[in-house]
Order: C-alpha cells, then structure tokens, then sequence
C-alpha cells in the first residue's frame, strides 16, 4: 500500500509539473507598465494585420505594407522598401494557390532601423514575415511575430541608453520560398551591418514559444538567452532535432552570414496552421506574450551591451518547466552518465543477480519493441497507410497524442510489473537507457541531457535507497520519480506536437524515462492473479480505445482548419 500511495504521489507530481511546463505564461493586459511587453498591446496590431487574408500581391497585403510603415514610423524608425518580383517557380506557387494567373507578382520587404548613439556599432537586428498564405488571416503565422517585433519596438524607442542600432526587417515572400529573406541578405546594404539577429515564426496558433534554433557555435548565444528570458522556453535538444530535419525559415537565409542568431516558434494549437480558422480570436495570447517578452529581453540587453554574443562551442540548455533556464557545457553529460552507472551499479551489486539484471533489461527494450510496434500500426491505422492531407493530420494531433499515451500505458501494464526482482531488475531496466545516453552524448553531446540527467537523478536516488535505507531517501525518490516523470510527460508532448502525424513512435523515449524513474515505486511483490487479470482488462480497455481512436481519426470528414488551397479540403486523404 505503501509503495503504491507513493506511486500515485510521484505521478500527481509529474503531471502538475508537465502542466506548468506545456503552458504559456499569462499575458499582460493593455495597460501594463510601458517597459514591459504586452500581448494586450500586441493584439491590437494583430487584430489589423490579420484582419483578412494578405497573400505576396493582393491588394491587402499592400494595404497590410502601408499600415506597417506607417507605424514603424511613428515609432522613429527610418524606413524604406526593397523591391523585386518573385521568381518564375515562386509565382506559380502563388498562383496555384490563389487560382490566378499573374504574369508578374511584386516582391516587397520592409526595412527600417532605429538609431543608436553609435551607428558604428553592429546592429541587432529583428525579423518576421508578413506575408501570409491565400485564404488564411494568419494571425499566428505570421502575425503574432510581427505584431511581436511592433510592441518590442515601442519598448525599445522609448529606451534613451541604446548603443547601436535596431534593424527591422520584415520579410514579403516567405510563404512562396523564402523569397524576400533571400533578397534582403542577398542584397540588403543593411545585411552588412548584423550583428545579431531574431527570427519569430510559428506553426500553429498556441502553446510555449520555443526558441528551437539558434546560429552555430550558440555557446554566448544561449547564455544570453538563459540569462535574459523572463519565462524561458527552449532547449538544446529542439536545436539539434531542427538541424537534421529539412525544415526551412527566413532564419536559414541568414545564417551563412555567422551572426549571433535566435529563431523562436510556438506549434500549438496545430490545426490552426495556415488555416483559414487561423483569426486572431484563436491566437493564444499568452504564446503571444511569451514570444514577444523573449524577444523584448534579448533585444534589450543587447542595444545596450558594449559587445554583441560571439561564436563559442555549442552548449546544452534547457527550461526548467518555463521556470528558469539551465545550461552547461556539453561534457557534463559524462559526468551525469557516469552518476547514473554508478548509483545502479551499486544497487546491483548489492545483490547481484544475472538473471533479475538482464531480465530488467530485456523488459525494458520489450517495452520499447511493444509499444513502438503498437504505435506504428495505430498509425497506419489512423490513416498514415496512404495519401494523407498534411493540415488535416495537423489538426489530428491531439487526438494521436490521446492515442499514443493509452498505448504506452496499456503496453507498461502488459510488460511491467511483478517486481519480485527487486532494485537488481530496476539496474537492469535502466541499462538500455544508459547505453542508449552514452551513444547519444558521442554522436549528439548538445541533446544527450535528455537521458542523461534523468539517468543521473535516478541513479543518485537509487545510491541513497541503498546506503542509507529509510523515509528521507523514500522521500528523495519520489521526488526524482515526480520530477523525472513530469519531464517525460512535457518531453511527449513536445515531440507527438512536433512530428506525431509521421511518426508517433517518438512516444517511446519518454515512456522509457518515465518508466525507469517509477519502477522503484512499484509494488514489491508479484501480482495476484486477480490483480493480473484486472491488468490485463484494463490494458485491453486503452488498447480498445487506441484503436478507437485511430478508426475516428481516419473516418472522420476532412478539419475546418484545413489550409483553404489544400486541395483535400474537399477530398480527404488526397494530397
């Protein structure tokens, strides 16, 4: 009884803390003091900037421009235009998209520069895109990160100690090809003079604003980050992933130029991305107050600094449930692996036993080989056995993040359990993950933490069970299991946000930590059989409803968020 109050302890934990840290700060009304950012400020300009479509070309995107200029201005920047006309493939993107023909199609971006007391100085620079896709108001994408740009700008004019300039550049063509980042640091004059730059994006219309990619060599960069962030979202783990993935932004035109670089995004909310749903009554405005006061600080700490970050070796970063942002160098995370083996080691060697060790470990990557396998067919079954619409899998999200997490349970209910082994099998569990963190920290040192420290934290806490048996080391692992297991849950999250459509199998990695930091709290000795039937029930109960709703996401009629040009707003399952 004991250990499953415990248990049920350690979960309560994790899951308060996965909310706190999937959830967006609270944004700050209208009103709020002149120095700080305000997503109530910044919804005004987002209200006017996604009051409708704007589309490269229409006529109210040139309106949008105008609106732009005009309070740019008014803030005291010195502004101008550079024009172009999109390229041939551009165009046609455009036009298969709109319906239209157009045999030439502008290409406008908007720069404008707010002076420091020494326009010697590298400048820091600001962007976002204002074009929109056809058919979307897109006040997220992206207007929430030029409305951003907006608000910080009138905290930044009213702030008489900057040193260097401010440069805004705000981007036409990004929804075609990058087009107008390609011109500006293709051609720009203003290009020249960087020396830092933020980028704000967004794939969808809520949740955390990350920063998930950051310039190369990013050790000062990331420390100014960490240092500045009033509610810091992002981690060195979310860099690495986007630097293996095909993913472009406007960011990516800027970085063979080597400035100090800073990309933020938010991808909740997912369905709303490119949609014509995409207004700004569904903005979620605290991803608007988190992108927007990440931005503020970093701006505000740098017109002001005598030198800008320059280029360092890559660091680990990360939040700490938005709370506050951790960082160290990379190679700590042999130091935290090396924890990790010795306090298991030591729990096994205690008592060793061949067969409860490698009986833990073949657990474990039957887990692993259980629920990867129930992911993949869920999917398949969801619809992914075929031509599927990308918006409308969006929007399904939430329903594969359901999916996924009554798989993972209903497979540990099948696979775990019956701790008759004791600690030797809980050492055993946790050597897939050991291993899995050492070849992770010599391939990719910036994203090993993700193993490596909760293996660090479990294999502390099971030293202290060892040594010093009793209520204070009881009271340490429920501690480390809650922690460890909220992380889990928040880790989930993010990636089933990011890439679950494709591939749900990502689920695995946080089931494994969290299944490795709460097997100490499982019951002690091996289930009756009622027990184990009733086990068994309720696994085919979340298997069942898995099943159900895959079945539901792949019969149901195409989302109204669907992207408006997406031929399968009418024809689900078509591309």
């Amino acid at each position: 009884m004991k250990s499953a109050k415990l248990l049920v302890l350690a979960l309560l934990i994790g899951v308060a803390l996965a909310i706190l840290g999937t959830t967006p700060p609270r944004p700050l009304a209208a009103d709020a003091a002149g120095k700080d950012f305000s997503a109530g400020r910044a919804m005004i300009e987002v209200a006017r900037i996604a009051r409708a479509p704007h589309p490269s070309g229409s006529a109210e995107h040139a309106a949008l421009r105008g609106y732009l200029m005009d309070r740019l201005g008014a803030l005291g920047l010195v502004l101008h235009t550079q024009e172009a006309l999109f390229p041939d493939d551009a165009r046609a993107t455009l036009n298969h998209r709109s319906g239209e023909s157009r045999a030439q199609i502008p290409l406008v971006n908007i720069v404008a520069v707010l002076p420091g007391r020494d326009r010697t100085l590298p400048a820091v620079a600001l962007m976002a895109h204002y074009d929109g896709v056809w058919g979307s108001p897109a006040a997220a994408d992206d207007g929430a990160g030029v409305a951003s740009i907006l608000e910080t700008m009138r905290a930044l004019s009213g702030q008489r100690d900057r040193r260097r300039d401010v440069i805004v550049i705000l981007t036409d063509g990004e929804e075609a090809g990058l087009n107008g980042a390609k011109l500006f640091f293709g051609q720009a004059p203003e290009a020249s003079r960087i020396g830092a730059l933020v980028n704000l994006e967004t794939r969808g219309g809520g949740g955390k604003a990350n920063l998930f990619q950051t310039s190369a060599m990013n050790g000062d960069a990331a420390r100014l980050w960490a240092a500045t962030a009033p509610h810091p979202a992002g981690t060195s783990l979310a860099t690495f992933i986007y630097s293996v993935l095909p993913n472009d932004t406007d960011l990516t035109a800027a970085l063979p130029h080597g400035y100090a670089a800073w990309n933020f995004a938010f991808i909740g909310r997912p369905g709303l991305y490119h949609s014509p749903l995409a207004t700004p009554a569904n903005l979620d405005q605290g991803a608007l107050q988190q992108m927007g006061e990440q931005t503020l600080a970093l701006a505000r700490a740098m017109v002001t600094a005598p030198e800008l970050p320059g280029q360092s070796p890559d660091i680990v970063f990360f939040d700490v449930f938005g709370l506050f942002a951790l960082h160290y160098a990379a190679w700590w995370g042999w130091v935290m692996l090396a924890l990790g083996f010795a306090g298991y080691g030591l729990v096994s060697l205690r008592r060793f036993e061949v067969r409860a060790l490698l009986g833990g470990a073949v657990r474990m990557l039957g887990l692993v080989a259980g629920a990867a396998g129930a992911l993949y067919l869920l999917n398949l079954l969801s619809g992914a056995d075929g031509p599927v619409n990308y918006y409308d899998r969006l929007a399904a999200i939430p329903r594969l993040q359901i999916m996924a997490c009554c798989a993972g349970v209903a497979t540990v209910l099948l696979l775990v359990g019956g701790k008759q082994d004791g600690a030797v099998r809980e050492a055993g569990m946790a050597l897939p993950l050991l291993l899995a963190g050492a070849a992770f920290q010599a391939f990719a040192p910036t994203a090993a933490y993700v193993l490596a420290l909760p293996m660090a934290l479990g294999g502390a806490a099971a030293a202290v069970r060892a040594l010093r048996p009793g209520g204070p080391a009881w009271a340490m692992t429920v501690a480390v299991a809650g922690i460890v297991t909220g992380y889990a849950f928040m880790l989930g999250y993010a990636l089933l946000q990011a890439v679950g459509p494709t591939m749900p199998m990502v689920a695995v990695l946080p089931l494994m930590i969290a299944v490795c930091a709460l097997e100490p709290l499982l019951p002690q000795t091996k289930p009756s059989s009622g027990r184990m039937a009733a086990r068994h029930a309720m696994a085919v109960v979340l298997l069942a409803g898995a099943i159900g709703v895959s079945l539901w996401v792949r019969l149901d009629s195409p989302s109204a968020t669907v992207a408006a040009y997406s031929d399968s707003n009418k024809n689900h399952g078509t591309t």
